[in-house]
């Protein structure tokens, strides 16, 4: 909980004017006013876009060469190894050009990294597996842009490759046939934000032009905005159409085993998502095989056009899933325990280590204790003499600059700013662990001497009725990176009622004199606090679907007691 922070004040003049341009509560008005490089003409475009309004693909370096090669192969029979990352994006993708060249009449061998075995990216092992099954052409997905070595050795036993990803391109030219990723210096697509997956999708669509098909790419969309969400890829421009659209098609159960897995995630109800929904629930499900073992489980549930088959395998994730969670509820007890014990309460970067803590686990731990400790943590599994570990940090922190002012002792790392991975040795952890501290408070000093992260972005605006403000917050969605959901400031708002669920905080409240829910996360040790008090909160409004109707509830970010 911080100080008590600032009201946004009431809106302005030219907020009220775009709610009645727009017919919009004064509320989200307020907080689209923010964005003035908006007009109300682009602003109802955003609002709702148009999947007819996408940037034209024919600028994306190598796209064309890709097609003709795939059309080639679909033409001539050939087997096609579709080899993905282990990730949503990844398992993604490779559904999307699975899924397309089957129903192109394609015979098609679809591989998934694994943590376990080979690790990230196309690998030695991902290597030898390809060979193994005998393809004449490879895609890989979310994947290859700095596999040089390993790419190079497919082309000389003669198998053509493609490669669509979307990670940072090193100067080295790739030994590929076609090269798909916006990120290529050369590339002329301009908008940059796509993941592994959107490229999939235009892939998919030249294709289908090229073989003169008939096929809905729009029915991918669901896969799409699932790898969008999951990847944290900018919720702006072409991402913004994609996932909106893929949202709705998630909603209509059409891909059986992806509706079981969404049936699990929403207690049995089937009603319209949004990207929380995949973030906090799709998205670690189709993770969990993953972080366990194989992950083909995920890609199968995806493909899977057997409604018993469908429900078997959703029935194994959901099992893993709670397996997964389990072991996080361990680890991230004993990793609270180091931080007191271990005399790390007051280090502004944590980096937690032990023998025998599970390597597909770290990453959601560690990210779970940068949330509730709000400081940049690693937590590092350790195996004998070596360790493998993952990086979290609250929002606004560059994981990748700290990091890289650590390089010296570790034996590598990789990933970007929000999110990475390392390896260490383990007799320099206590070197590591002091260079890292050392980092973080070098970066936390500098931000700490600029403009921190408000705490609410907009007011409520009383005339308000909160039914239309739902409405309208609906309607900014999908919302995620690159297009924050908004904060909305909540003077005086009295509790009922406070319990611990889980260790969350459940709060019963009257606003304006309304009875509303509120929920707290991970706060459950606050209830004696919040009990009978009056309360200015910084949070999200919602719809509680558990209770149904028109009940709404708010998701607390802050709070200051009056």
């Amino acid at each position: 909980m911080s100080a008590a922070f600032s009201d946004p004040g009431p809106a302005s003049a030219a907020a009220l004017a775009l709610a009645q341009t727009l017919g919009l509560s004064i509320t989200v008005a307020a907080w689209l006013e923010q964005h003035p490089a908006r007009d109300a003409v682009d602003l109802e475009r955003w609002l709702e876009p148009k999947l007819a309004q996408l940037t034209p693909p024919d600028r994306l370096a190598d796209l064309g060469a890709t097609v003709e090669r795939l059309s080639f192969a679909v033409r001539r029979g050939e087997r096609v190894a579709v080899f993905g990352d282990y990730d949503c994006d990844g398992i993604t993708s490779c559904a999307i050009m699975t899924e397309v060249l089957r129903a192109f009449g394609a015979e098609v061998v679809p591989l998934l990294a694994s943590r376990f075995d080979g690790g990230y990216g196309f690998s030695a092992r991902a290597l030898d597996k390809v060979i193994r099954s005998e393809a004449r052409l490879l895609v890989t997905c979310d994947c290859g842009s700095s596999d040089h070595a390993r790419l190079a050795l497919l082309r000389e036993r003669g198998i053509d490759a493609i490669v669509i990803d979307h990670h940072l391109v090193p100067a080295e030219p790739l030994p590929v046939l076609a090269f798909l990723n916006p990120h290529r210096p050369d590339c002329g697509f301009p908008y940059k934000g796509l993941a592994s997956c959107g490229l999939a999708l235009l892939v998919a669509n030249g294709l289908r032009r090229a073989l003169e098909k008939t096929f809905d790419v729009r029915t991918l969309l669901d896969l799409v905005a699932i790898g969008t969400v999951a990847d944290v890829a900018p919720l702006t421009g072409d991402n913004r159409a994609f996932v909106k659209k893929g949202l709705e098609v998630i909603g209509t159960g059409q891909r059986i085993g992806l509706d079981a897995l969404a049936l699990r995630g929403t207690g049995g109800r089937r009603r319209a998502y949004q990207s929380e929904d995949v973030a906090f629930q799709l998205a670690p499900r189709l993770n969990a095989p993953g972080r366990l073992g194989d992950p083909m489980p995920a890609l199968q549930v995806l493909l899977e056009r057997d409604p018993v088959r469908a429900h078997e395998l959703a029935n194994q994730i959901e099992e893993l899933t709670l397996r997964r969670r389990a072991l996080q509820r361990v680890l991230v007890e004993e990793a609270l325990a180091d931080v007191e014990t271990g005399g790390f309460s007051e280090h502004e970067g944590l980096v937690l280590a032990r023998q025998g803590w599970h390597v597909g686990i770290v990453g959601i731990v560690a990210g779970r204790l940068a949330s509730t400790l709000q400081r940049p943590v690693i937590v590092v599994a350790l195996e004998g003499e070596t360790g493998r570990g993952s990086a979290r940090a609250p929002a606004g922190f560059r994981i990748h600059d700290a990091l890289s002012e650590c390089r010296p002792t570790l034996a590598g790392f990789g990933g970007h700013q929000a999110a990475a991975g390392l390896e260490l040795h383990a007799d320099r952890l206590p070197e590591f662990r002091e260079a890292w501290r050392a980092a973080c408070a070098a970066q936390l000093a500098m931000a700490n001497d600029t403009a921190t992260e408000r705490h609410a972005h907009v007011r409520l605006d009383p005339k308000d009725e909160l039914r239309q403000v739902i409405g309208d917050l609906e309607r900014l969605e999908p919302c995620g990176h690159g297009n924050p959901a908004p904060r909305i400031y909540l003077p005086a708002v009295e509790v009922l009622g406070a319990r611990s669920l889980k260790g969350h905080l459940k709060l019963d409240l009257s606003l304006g004199g309304k009875r509303i829910g509120g929920f707290f996360p991970e706060h459950g040790d606050k209830c004696a606090q919040f009990s009978g008090r009056r309360v200015t909160l910084s949070a999200r409004l919602k719809r509680d679907h558990y209770r149904g109707g028109d009940a709404i509830e708010l998701l607390v970010h802050d709070y200051a007691f009056e």
